[in-house]
């Protein structure tokens, strides 16, 4: 209880949490007013409209008078709060000073309706005037020192209400003993409202802190990625071409394919990591072209450097999406090459498409060792856990899959996977059609 009066905002958020309660404050007071204004309106026009009978309502003068200050009121408030949310003149003072005049204006109009509903019953006005009180410290966050002295206000107007009726000492005693607690009440709901409210704002706060220093950290790290790839890929680049000139001469030298081989696998990590430090760029350029066409000329490749089988099984009609060729052509090898990874060299590869409703649907299915099923929640995540050697002792660093899920994602598409263990695995992708 004691810490809701001796808590402050930290002082590093205090100005900026200032200026998000006054305008919250000053929201609050135009969609109030609003509600009195419309309350308040409605009433004048039953009372217009049965006149007749409400005149002779008990204490009616009392009340229709209090309508008039509401409606002038509630207006008047309803302008301000408008005017000061749009304006940049009005600085914090004012902001606040508008919304403490508002607080005071609802108080002592709730406690009048209640008085005059009441029959000048303060016993029966305490309970009536707490709805208000409540609702007041609930809307509304307010400094410490300013709720107390609107408890102090309080307090007084309701010390003022106990000199119309005439009520012995002693209920005079008991009444202002409400009204202390009526205000401590206040007090205490409104020292809970905005605590709660400065605590959840400093978090809101310090986890914005917090992304942008994750943001900042990740591109230094996309950056600093992508300049140590790009420097590893030039040497090996002269290292694949040297032993490329020794298989020319020899071409059973093992020492040189084997250097070959390895200069190669390398050069695709490295083109994996160029591609990851690459995924958080925006404006991915693509074109109109026929998905067919395309796979054909992906496939025709691979046949001409493996001696692997490939059944394509193309769509009779041209199928259009919008792309951008190499991406698309760089998550197929990638598939591809997990396919011929994990198959027995006996084993076709399968590349079909399709059209489904307002989709493409381009499977590539192996039918090699499958994916055991515990790996298989994990096969798109960045350096997944689920990279594995392949049947030659292939190398993975875990990034081709999820790159390759990463891409479909930027066509607005949609990257599946379905395997079982020792009957092989389909990718399926799904692309808009265009």
């Amino acid at each position: 209880m004691l810490s809701l009066f001796t808590y402050k905002t930290p002082a590093n958020f205090a100005n900026a949490f200032k200026e998000f309660y006054h305008v919250a404050n000053l929201k609050q007071v135009r969609i109030l007013s609003t509600v009195i204004l419309a309350v308040t309106i409605f009433s004048r026009i039953i009372a217009i409209y049965y006149h007749d009978q409400v005149i002779k309502i008990e204490r009616y003068a009392e009340y229709s008078l209090i309508n008039w200050v509401q409606i002038t009121g509630s207006l008047l408030f309803l302008t301000l709060s408008t005017f000061a949310l749009n304006s940049i003149k009005w600085n914090k003072a004012s902001k606040k000073a508008l919304t403490i005049l508002f607080i005071l204006f609802v108080l002592v109009t709730s406690f009048a309706i209640s008085y005059v509903v009441s029959t000048y019953n303060t016993k029966n006005t305490l309970t009536m005037f707490l709805i208000g009180i409540v609702a007041v410290s609930l809307f509304f966050m307010v400094e410490r020192n300013e709720i107390i002295l609107i408890a102090f206000f309080i307090i007084a107007i309701f010390l003022l209400g106990m000199v119309i009726p005439k009520i012995t000492f002693q209920d005079k005693i008991m009444n202002l003993l409400a009204a202390v607690i009526l205000g401590f009440i206040l007090v205490c709901f409104s020292r809970y409202n905005y605590c709660f409210k400065s605590q959840h704002f400093v978090r809101l706060k310090q986890l914005e802190e917090k992304n942008l220093e994750i943001a900042h950290l990740n591109n230094q790290k996309g950056e600093i990625l992508g300049f140590v790839a790009h420097d590893l890929r030039n040497p090996l680049n002269n290292i694949e071409a040297l032993s490329g000139f020794l298989l020319l001469e020899d071409k059973d030298n093992s020492e040189a394919q084997m250097i070959s081989n390895a200069a190669k696998q390398a050069k695709e990590i490295i083109n994996d990591l160029i591609e990851a430090a690459k995924q958080d760029q925006p404006n991915l350029q693509t074109e109109k072209l026929d998905i067919g066409v395309l796979l054909l000329s992906i496939i025709q490749k691979w046949r001409a450097n493996t001696k692997r089988e490939f059944v394509f099984v193309p769509t009779t009609t041209e199928i259009f999406a919008q792309i951008n060729s190499s991406k698309l052509e760089r998550v197929i090898d990638n598939l591809i090459s997990n396919g011929l990874k994990f198959s027995a060299e006996n084993t076709p590869i399968e590349i079909k498409v399709n059209q489904l409703k307002s989709r493409i649907i381009i499977t590539v299915t192996d039918f090699g060792i499958g994916i055991p099923a515990k790996l298989q929640e994990y096969i798109f995540n960045q350096f997944s856990k689920a990279g594995r050697r392949g049947l030659q002792g292939e190398k993975s660093i875990g990034l081709g899959l999820h790159i390759a899920k990463k891409i479909i994602e930027q066509h607005h598409g949609l990257l599946l996977m379905s395997s079982k263990e020792n009957e092989g695995t389909t990718f399926t992708i799904q692309l808009p059609i265009a």
